[in-house]
């Protein structure tokens, strides 16, 4: 098919966008040349020599502005170099930006022509919008055959969605089996492009339920949760109910820090001792701050606390990380460090920059007792009226439930963080809905659930102990719009500016406060033998599934 293009312009003053720019320099006798590196020599020379004699000032308490008569001298010579090599190659900068200027107008041209012309190929060059299935379908074929990458098509076409429909035809072709049920439209992809998802051919849709209003801390909140389990949201309501009709419930913050711990290795156990009693004399706490904090804004060192195995040496750093949930940043932190001692301890050699004493999406003794991410306890005294009216149980049914159930079996059961009835239930819905790493719901779902009767056992005391909650409300699945629009519905969407942190802490504890209302209403219909009933009636379908496309 022909598609007639538009000869470029030409211009007399500068050259056309198929030559090379002329540069200054271009013009220039070869001794020039060897000039311009005796001047960048002369720059970087001096530089060091200064920045040199700066430190060994700085260590000695001299002020910087005593210069001895070798001081200026360098500093006037480097002034020079600067100036000169500033002025020569600012030249050569200026000259390519008109000549890249140039070269866009003869773009916008050739795009205003494009446009206008009477044809059925439309090739926008930065969406890529294809309007002949001829392009497209050479482009599936070489993806089926492996001449193009499948990860590579982003990047090649400019368009995130086009990339998502040929690698989605592709992989169908691949298969032989269709993702017809897979939804495609109405997605941003370019929001996740190098951040959430590699290589996407679709989303998928979970649904979002509100709970609530959850009257916490005298704030009302409306809990978004994303799940497809029937009775969840509906249960958690009812908590709710029953917390707000009893006055509302109490959540603290108790600790707020993000781990990572390396694993190094040397070649004795002695020597490992060494470096582990010198991370955790308190006098070394103050430099490896300042090293670490240099990471980040918000990252800022709170302990380091060390294990020995052998000869190998694990170190768990525990950091402040603001609004962030906090790994890349707790990550670099630690790197600042490695690098920093491999001076004091040039043998010491980094195995990995995680040795799972973090310990990161895994069950852990070591999270449950130390904590990792927000550490929060969350309290609501229950009259025993509610107890009987909305909960449709008793006080003393629901004690002794809980003392069997979440502390003695789960006890019986081994369970490592697990006394609580399903707390992993709230905290994996609320983290879908927010846009927090699901995988971390393992280790900030350990839970303590304690029950005990009041006031000459007429109301009851819950509470629910949380060690681990790993939330942020910036970065991540939180900038999405779906995810977003859920922290705003909180009142915690991104960083906060006032007090940064305070966003993902009170994430935290609505986190905290959902669970108690799940784990109160959830017991509840155990001991009145509702379980199982309100479960079969609200949680089956009653569609014909032979009637449903396959």
């Amino acid at each position: 098919m022909d598609i007639r293009r538009r000869l470029p312009k030409q211009s007399h003053s500068l050259p056309t966008s198929g030559a090379s720019p002329l540069k200054a320099s271009d013009a220039l006798p070869l001794p020039l040349y060897l000039t311009n590196g005796v001047f960048f020599t002369l720059f970087f020379s001096l530089a060091y020599f200064l920045l040199h004699r700066w430190r060994d000032k700085i260590r000695n308490s001299i002020p910087l502005h005593v210069l001895t008569l070798s001081e200026l001298a360098a500093l006037l010579s480097l002034i020079a170099s600067f100036i000169y090599l500033l002025g020569f190659f600012g030249i050569d900068f200026v000259q390519s930006f008109i000549a890249k200027s140039d070269n866009d107008d003869e773009i916008q041209e050739d795009r205003n022509v494009q446009r206008s012309m009477p044809t059925s190929i439309v090739i926008k060059p930065k969406t890529m919008e294809i309007s002949v299935d001829e392009i497209q379908e050479e482009l599936v074929n070489r993806v089926v055959s492996g001449a193009v990458p499948s990860y590579s098509l982003e990047s090649m076409l400019g368009d995130c969605f086009q990339a998502a429909k040929i690698r989605r035809e592709a992989l169908q072709r691949q298969t032989g089996r269709s993702m017809d049920g897979l939804p495609m439209e109405g997605f941003d992809y370019d929001s996740i492009l190098g951040q959430c998802c590699e290589m996407p051919v679709g989303y998928v849709q979970i649904p979002v339920g509100i709970a609530g209003p959850l009257l916490l801390n005298a704030r009302e909140f409306s809990v978004p949760m994303a799940t497809t389990e029937g009775c969840l949201v509906a249960s958690t309501n009812r908590g709710c109910k029953a917390i707000y009709a009893s006055g509302g419930a109490t959540c603290v913050l108790l600790r707020d820090g993000m781990t990572r711990a390396p694993v190094v290795r040397f070649s004795s156990a002695k020597r490992a001792t060494e470096l582990k009693f010198f991370l955790e004399d308190p006098v070394n706490f103050d430099t490896l701050s300042l090293v670490f904090n240099k990471s980040s804004r918000f990252a800022r060192l709170q302990g380091i606390k060390c294990a020995i195995a052998g000869k190998n040496l694990y170190i768990r750093f525990r950091c402040s990380t603001g609004d962030a949930m906090g790994m890349n940043m707790v990550s670099k932190g630690v790197q600042n460090v490695l690098d920093y001692l491999q001076s004091d301890f040039p043998d010491m050699d980094v195995i990995g920059i995680s040795g799972n004493f973090c310990s990161d999406k895994k069950p852990a003794a070591v999270n449950w007792i130390e904590g990792r991410g927000k550490s929060v306890v969350c309290e609501a005294v229950i009259s025993g009226d509610v107890v009987t009216k909305v909960l449709k149980t008793t006080v003393a049914d629901l004690v002794e439930l809980n003392m069997l159930k979440n502390l003695t079996g789960s006890a019986i059961a081994g369970a490592l963080g697990g006394f609580n009835a399903h707390a992993a239930n709230i905290v994996s819905a609320i983290f879908i809905a927010t846009g927090q790493d699901p995988a971390q719901n393992i280790e900030s779902s350990h839970c303590i659930t304690m029950m005990e009767p009041i006031n000459d056992g007429k109301d009851l005391h819950i509470s629910v102990t949380m060690p681990s909650i790993e939330v942020g409300t910036v970065g991540g699945g939180t900038q999405l719009a779906s995810q977003s629009a859920c922290l705003n519905l909180l009142g915690c969407k991104g960083a906060s500016k006032e007090t940064p942190g305070s966003n993902s802490q009170l994430l935290a504890t609505v986190v905290a406060g959902s669970v108690l209302a799940g784990e109160l209403s959830l017991m509840s219909a155990i001991a009145a033998g509702q379980l199982v009933k309100s479960h079969m009636k609200y949680n089956r379908s009653n569609r014909d599934i032979t009637k449903v496309d396959s």
